[in-house]
């Protein structure tokens, strides 16, 4: 057990199927809201934007869209948004929909009362690492996607298009959003290959977070937990999308592995998708984890066995029953396994704008961009270690 760790989660969690009506009665952070949403129409079509507006009314607080978050949310709308916020006087943010738009929303609500670009503000890189001193606006999340977590952790995640860097930040308290709504209900739209990459990078989540040298007992325990239910119930999301029990269970297993990064931390595989999704914006962050496990895990396996037998049980493996030298193996099997059953074992690399003469770049930028999260791996990797893995990935 770790000897020394925190734990604290100020996030109001407001959690299960039909829990979005209750916004209409809940006690709101402000008087006028700049509602951040993607570019995209689901939230519209759904109906999920109309709810929202519609409670808020209720309250008799009004709102503003802004509609402009791309898949890969980037400075630029930070920004912009940031800028509508101001114009319109809104003194609290609601970020609606998958992580892009409520990490957007976390990087919005600090931009509003502060001076300056947003990548002032970022550790690593070519980021100023200057220190956030005016107040940041409360922050409402309300996902749409079971993957992030987001709505339980104070991280967003922004893509510098200029430098090509895609770097994590937060600050504690602040960015941990007031209340979070997690209503399974409104996950149901969401198509079988998203809810496989967003079920995925949860999933990655739980694992990197088990791995981390900053692991503490409620981390395993969440890790553990978000791990087994993914195995068991993104195969059903994915053939079924209307499958309430799936849903509700992924929606937990996503909220558990952001309670994994508030208590944990990603490690270093996060660090090398930033790289792909950064030189192609294209690659869906997922996706980008997906291709990139197995080579990844692979290597960790074989150079610190000690955690990824407990990984391989929560699969459902039953590693008493291995030779010990073959259970921390047991955990990539069950991995391959399990991409297999959501129908993503035949991703490639090689079908995006990528190129494996790019991987001594992308470890270059991987160990710039987010180099502190390889100071948390559980194996400290060389720089010919991280192009390895890279290269790995493109031979397939």
């Amino acid at each position: 057990m770790t000897p020394s760790f925190n734990f604290f989660i100020p996030t109001n969690i407001v959690f299960g199927p039909g829990r979005i009506r209750e916004l209409a009665t809940m006690q709101l952070p402000g008087k006028k809201a700049l509602i951040v949403t993607t570019a995209g129409t689901s939230v519209i079509k759904f109906g999920y934007l109309d709810m929202v507006q519609d409670a808020l009314k209720g309250h008799g607080i009004e709102s503003v869209v802004f509609n402009k978050i791309l898949p890969n949310p980037i400075a630029d709308h930070v920004m912009e948004g940031a800028q509508v916020a101001r114009d319109n006087k809104c003194d609290f943010i609601i970020g609606l929909g998958g992580g892009s738009p409520i990490d957007s929303a976390k990087s919005i609500a600090i931009m509003v009362n502060n001076p300056g670009h947003y990548w002032d503000y970022i550790h690593g890189g070519t980021g100023k690492g200057q220190p956030v001193t005016r107040p940041v606006l409360p922050l409402i999340a309300i996902p749409t996607t079971a993957g992030t977590g987001t709505e339980a952790d104070p991280w967003t995640v922004i893509t510098n298009m200029e430098t090509k860097e895609k770097i994590g930040f937060g600050l504690i308290p602040e960015t941990f959003p007031v209340i979070s709504i997690v209503d399974p209900e409104l996950m149901t739209s969401v198509p079988p290959k998203l809810t496989a990459y967003q079920g995925m990078d949860a999933f990655f989540h739980a694992a990197e977070g088990y791995l981390a040298t900053c692991n503490q007992p409620a981390s395993d325990h969440f890790a553990l937990g978000s791990i087994q239910l993914i195995n068991e119930y993104l195969p059903r999301a994915v053939k079924d999308g209307s499958d309430m029990e799936a849903r509700t269970a992924l929606a937990w297993a996503s909220t558990q592995s952001g309670l994994v990064e508030s208590t944990s931390s990603c490690i270093s595989q996060h660090s090398m998708e930033h790289a792909l999704s950064a030189f192609d914006p294209s690659v869906t962050h997922g996706a980008g984890l997906i291709m990139l496990s197995i080579p990844y895990f692979s290597f960790m396996a074989e150079k610190v066995p000690g955690r990824f037998p407990a990984m391989a049980k929560a699969m459902g493996v039953d590693v008493d029953a291995l030779p010990e030298n073959e259970r921390p193996a047991a955990f990539i099997s069950a991995l391959k396994g399990l991409i297999q059953n959501i129908g993503c074992d035949d991703l490639n690399i090689n079908d995006f704008k990528l190129d494996k003469s790019q991987c001594e770049a992308l470890a270059e930028n991987a160990m710039t961009a987010m180099g502190f999260l390889f100071q948390l791996d559980p194996y400290k990797m060389s720089k010919e270690e991280v192009v390895g893995i890279f290269e790995k990935v493109f031979e397939g």
